[in-house]
């Protein structure tokens, strides 16, 4: 330690008697900005005006990397060490600051700051991540030429900060980079060359832009698809059965055009009469659409006109008496729909999973458990999730599936039958511990059955809110619906 020491004094009076060129007034004006995190979270503001998602995503994780890697140098790596800072005597006074820091030097808090927000991009968009990085190595190179930290310092604080922006992914799983597999190889389908034979039926509920772009791009990419617009007032179910009727008789394909519920509507249709089924994302988050690969109309119009396709599985949750109801993506009961509704409420100014901390508290403060028998084992719920194939990450904020042919249902349960069930759930989320939290369970399942409902009043599926019977079985249709998408999503 003692020769580390001499060294890294050795290279802190070097830099204090170099003369570098184009370095001053540069590096002093950037140190003083990224004063208390403040050029960084100017960084994170443009970024989030941009609209874009990813650019969005990557500003919170970098500004939460940086928030975590502020505490962790300035309170506890500090305290423990409390080296002096640098003595001044060979730095310019021209190159000194004006406002000497009275912390002690080790680690570099502007450093660990630094790394952390770039490496917090990083993990979300390494483009972005160039783009700050010569920012942040002279926001760290400064430290040394205004003579507050020795290069020593320095390396520490970007360590530090590099494995604060690492550790955010225990909490915040990085986005999904690929679409699901769904079966290989791709199956046939009717090629419907400019859409002849395709019946679209829009639904103008869906979606923010309303349904006249979305005609008019369908029009444009498919100009000999037939295509129903559902008014307002429309019985959207009635439509779409006229356009699987009309498919049928022509020998063609069944299209919809909205959001998840939409599309669970079709696609329920669709299985029922053997039609194939082309999906055009036209709601707000689109989730089928993205787990299948179909980014846009245009994915969806290219995979019609040659017939390209896949098989994937159904969900289907079958009660005594009413309708089998199925299900592309999620069933749920307890407080799981309050709590997706008030994480998606907070989540475009916080981002999905520090919105998914703040609905967990806010949601659960006053919420009750419901009696159910699963399995013929009763259990006080506070939410049930079936998910339609297995997805990731663990947990009960799941975001994705690498298959969609794997014939499971991925059953997820918050157990209030546990003292101090409440405390202990929250907990085990922000430590990350949640996977051996005793009030969480997690399975997957070929079928579920579920008795004893008469204390839960409503189910959802794909995000509809339905009623629930006494007695419900939840099951798979295993490939039990074909959808177009491109060869290469």
């Amino acid at each position: 330690m003692r020769a580390l020491h001499r060294l890294d004094r050795r290279l802190f009076a070097r830099v204090a008697v170099s003369r570098l060129r184009g370095a001053h007034p540069v590096l002093p004006r950037l140190s003083a900005a990224a004063n208390h995190g403040v050029l960084w979270f100017g960084v994170a503001a443009a970024l989030a005006a941009t609209g874009n998602r990813t650019a969005r995503r990557a500003a919170l994780r970098g500004t939460g990397s940086l928030a975590l890697a502020s505490l962790l140098a300035n309170v506890p790596a500090k305290y423990a060490t409390r080296r002096p800072r640098p003595l001044l005597d060979d730095v310019p006074l021209v190159r000194r600051l004006a406002v000497q820091p009275v912390t002690t030097s080790f680690p570099s808090g502007h450093s660990a700051s630094a790394a952390a927000f770039t490496v917090g991009l990083a993990l979300e968009s390494p483009a972005l991540a160039v783009c700050a990085a010569p920012v942040a190595f002279g926001v760290m190179a400064s430290r040394v030429y205004v003579g507050v930290h020795y290069p020593g310092d320095v390396l520490a604080g970007a360590a530090l900060g590099a494995g604060a922006a690492l550790l955010t992914t225990r909490w915040w799983p990085r986005a999904a980079e690929q679409p699901a597999r769904a079966a290989r190889p791709l199956v046939g389908a009717p090629a419907l060359p400019r859409g002849n034979g395709l019946v679209v039926v829009v639904n103008a509920d869906s979606g923010p832009d309303g349904p006249e772009a979305a005609v008019a791009e369908l029009r444009r990419l498919l100009p000999e698809a037939e295509i129903v617009e559902r008014s307002p007032e429309g019985d959207l179910p009635a439509l779409v059965e006229q356009a699987a009727d009309r498919a049928a008789d022509i020998g063609g394909a069944l299209g919809i055009c909205g959001g998840d519920g939409s599309v669970n509507l079709a696609a329920a249709v669709a299985h029922r009469r053997g039609l194939p089924l082309a999906v055009f994302p036209g709601g707000t988050l689109n989730h089928f659409a993205v787990d299948v690969g179909v980014a846009g109309a245009a994915d969806t119009a290219d995979a019609v006109e040659a017939g390209n396709a896949v098989s994937v599985d159904l969900g289907r949750a079958c009660g005594p008496d009413g309708p089998d109801r199925h299900f592309l993506n999620t069933f749920s009961i307890g407080v799981y729909p309050d709590l997706v509704r008030t994480r998606e409420r907070y989540e475009k100014r916080l981002g999905k999973w520090p919105a998914l901390a703040v609905a967990l508290v806010q949601v659960l403060s006053a919420a009750e458990p419901v009696r159910v028998s699963v399995a013929g084992v009763p259990r006080n719920l506070w939410l049930l999730f079936a998910g339609n194939s297995a997805y990731d990450p663990s947990g009960f904020a799941p975001t994705r599936r690498a298959r969609l042919d794997d014939g499971l249902l991925d059953v997820r349960a918050v157990d209030g039958s546990h003292p101090f069930a409440r405390t202990r759930l929250v907990a085990a989320f922000l430590l990350g511990t949640l996977g051996r939290s005793p009030v969480y369970r997690e399975a997957r399942l070929h079928a579920l059955d579920l008795t004893d409902l008469r204390g839960v009043d409503h189910a959802a599926v794909d995000g509809e809110v339905v009623d629930a019977p006494e007695h419900l079985l939840l099951e798979k249709v295993p490939r039990g619906l074909t959808v177009y998408r491109p060869a290469e999503p």
